[in-house]
């Protein structure tokens, strides 16, 4: 199943990058050793820590009235059995 969603900020990216992660079936630190990085650096992207670069990348979006979408391949529900 495809989901995909509007990313107005930091905080929102976040939130699509962690459920992009868990629908591959990763921890926070599986996806850290996967891309040589720390897991606190994972936790940090989730939360939407605003970076000076983010902060301003969403900034210039939005004078300029650009927008960004995200989607990822997530599991397919499991069949209604009832």
């Amino acid at each position: 199943m495809l989901y995909h969603g509007r990313v107005r900020d930091a905080e929102a990216l976040g939130q699509m990058l962690a459920q992009a992660r868990l629908a591959r079936g990763l921890s926070q630190r599986g996806l850290a050793e996967e891309l040589g990085v720390s897991q606190r650096y994972i936790w940090e992207m989730e939360a939407g820590q605003p970076t000076t670069y983010a902060r301003r990348l969403f900034d210039f979006m939005a004078a300029t009235g650009m927008s960004l979408t995200a989607e990822f391949d997530g599991p397919d529900p499991e069949p209604n059995r009832g």
